[in-house]
């Protein structure tokens, strides 16, 4: 089903859309685009779907950070809530 889906998100992001693979412990995105080495080295690369690409790795990782530091130890966090409290 990924290649009936990727058509029309090609369609759709005009050469900026990312490709991001969830469910790994790694995060991993890509540009939407191809390798094109047929412009490869003649500058006229739109770098737009690579910088994408990176800034959604930044937020991805920064977000899983987020989360895993909410989710480590509820507890004290519970505790220090309920202690703070008039």
């Amino acid at each position: 089903y990924h290649d009936q889906g990727l058509a029309p998100f090609k369609g759709l992001a005009k050469g900026s859309g990312v490709n991001f693979t969830a469910g790994l412990p790694v995060v991993r995105t890509s540009p939407d685009h191809g390798t094109a080495y047929d412009i490869a080295g003649k500058g006229e690369a739109n770098p737009d779907s690579f910088r994408q690409a990176i800034y959604m790795a930044i937020d991805i990782y920064r977000n899983r950070k987020i989360y895993d530091e909410a989710h480590a130890n509820p507890l004290p966090k519970i505790y220090q809530e309920r202690k703070e409290r008039p």
